[in-house]
């Protein structure tokens, strides 16, 4: 079983840009709650968008609704 190599150039692309989305998002809320709360614990920022990164990607795996189901195809 062998994998498209540009499907799978474009799914990861599309992976990595919804990840980096994710990441900021996850970053800028909790800057914002951490600014209200007066003391901004930049330790926990970028743990916090670490793991949504992280997650975002896993959660590709199930499938992105940028790339078309049949760009999956195995050759």
């Amino acid at each position: 079983m062998e994998i498209n190599t540009k499907n799978f150039k474009k799914w990861v692309k599309a992976a990595l840009v919804r990840a980096a989305k994710t990441t900021a998002q996850t970053a800028a809320a909790t800057i914002g709650v951490a600014a209200l709360m007066s003391e901004v614990n930049w330790t926990a920022v970028i743990s916090a968008s670490v793991l949504a990164g992280i997650l975002s990607v896993l959660s590709s795996v199930a499938g992105l609704p940028e790339v078309k189901e049949d760009d999956y195809d195995v050759n």
